[in-house]
């Protein structure tokens, strides 16, 4: 007769399970650059159900804490107010295609942040140190040799394939690379900084290079200044980034000369102006509600389309506003914008809890984050939000370390992680 075993030990393995799952992401994009939902959803479910069998009552609990705060009421507010927005979207199946695409990967983005903090093992960020690395070395050398293994297999043969495997090495590697630093693991830290920059540099997306350098400076004045004063310069970023958006277009085409163009012409500067252009003007007509969730890709058929002087109208139709900020005003207007501007303050907030290492990171991949939204193709893509979620899990490990335990009491904290956390110690 099979004989289950016992219930801590299921509890270790799914742990054991999720985070394997988590740590392999880089390489799981390098080979399927739309793979991140399913491989962070995979680990969510893990460690879940490792939580469930362990504690039932005190893992809800755990999960649910959050939700009752201003920054998770603010959050609850935006998805109610995005699914809201479907019932007067003029294209009601494209926004249900991308709400059920936003809303299972952001639960699972919140399930792994929330549950894979103390409950990895020890081996886990070596893993992932091997997993960043694998993958960029995989990235530099495909393109090198101008994908080979794609013309093999017969598959597309295109260099941006490798965007995606880039923009999600890109917040993963610091937050993993400061935990390595923390756990005395300084050359496993340099091997991830150096391969995952070398991926980032050599893949062609801009996107992830601006937010490469983005990140860097945000660290560097979070090191060198005091925390309130970077603190408010990325507040300031942030809170500019969304109050502008609608007004971009017309702010970028006053201020950048002809000659920053011919040298972006690779970046398609010009077409990302006009595009700017055009939705802020579409915001400047309906700015109350948006067009609703999701209805970018099809924006030339809304209702505020039409009413658009014609000269702005065609470049409605490229898919996407290239900029998140300005994608939630068209979208979901200035209710939507006021919602995400409240839980960007409220995660500085948060960040000014943090202790200054951890808070350091935190600034970092904001800053780099900012930097990708605001040239990015979408607001609502699954694989994005994965990798965020990957990255916000690796920033609360390295903030936990402290509180880490004995390696020969490790399997006894993990065993109680549902019920004594370091949260409900420090914070």
């Amino acid at each position: 007769m099979f004989a289950l075993p016992p219930r801590s030990e299921t509890v270790a393995l799914l742990r054991t399970a999720g985070a394997v799952t988590l740590a392999i992401l880089p390489v799981a994009m390098a080979l399927a650059n739309r793979s991140s939902p399913t491989v962070v959803g995979l680990a969510a479910l893990f460690f879940l159900v490792a939580g469930l069998i362990e504690d039932a009552r005190a893992t809800t609990r755990f999960v649910a804490r959050p939700l009752a705060t201003p920054i998770g009421l603010a959050a609850l507010g935006f998805v109610v107010w995005s699914l809201a927005s479907i019932a007067w979207s003029p294209a009601q199946d494209l926004s249900w295609r991308n709400i059920q695409e936003f809303l299972p990967t952001i639960a699972g983005a919140y399930l792994l942040a929330r549950l894979a903090p103390w409950n990895m093992p020890a081996f886990t960020p070596r893993l992932a140190a091997w997993s960043i690395a694998l993958a960029g070395l995989y990235i530099v050398v495909a393109l090198a040799a101008h994908l080979p293994l794609h013309r093999a297999m017969g598959s597309r043969v295109a260099l941006f394939v490798f965007n995606r495997p880039a923009l999600t090495i890109l917040p993963v590697m610091g937050p993993l690379a400061y935990l390595l630093h923390r756990r005395g693991q300084g050359i496993a830290a340099l091997l991830v900084l150096v391969i995952g920059t070398g991926a980032i540099l050599r893949s062609i997306s801009g996107a992830a290079a601006l937010g490469l350098a983005a990140g860097a400076v945000t660290a560097l004045i979070a090191v060198l200044t005091p925390r309130r004063v970077g603190l408010a310069i990325v507040g300031a970023m942030l809170g500019l980034a969304l109050v502008l958006a609608p007004v971009e277009g017309d702010i970028l085409q006053k201020v950048m000369p002809d000659a920053v163009h011919e040298r972006l012409v690779q970046s398609s500067s010009r077409a990302r102006v006009a595009i700017a252009r055009s939705f802020g003007a579409a915001v400047a007509l309906d700015p109350w509600r948006g067009a609703g969730f999701g209805t970018s890709a099809r924006f030339i058929e809304t209702p505020v389309a039409a009413r658009i002087e014609p000269g702005l109208r065609p470049m409605l139709a490229v898919g996407h506003p290239h900029n998140i900020f300005l994608q939630i005003w068209a979208e979901l207007g200035i209710v939507g914008a006021g919602l995400a501007s409240a839980i960007l303050m409220m995660m500085l907030a948060l960040i000014a809890r943090m202790p200054r290492g951890e808070g350091v990171v935190a600034l970092g991949l904001v800053g780099s984050c900012t930097a990708v939204a605001f040239v990015e193709h979408g607001a609502w893509q699954g694989w994005w939000i994965a990798a965020l979620g990957a990255a916000v899990a690796w920033t609360r490990e390295a903030g936990m370390e402290p509180y880490r335990c004995d390696r020969s009491d490790r399997s006894q904290a993990a065993s109680a992680s549902t019920r004594l956390r370091p949260e409900d110690l420090a914070r």
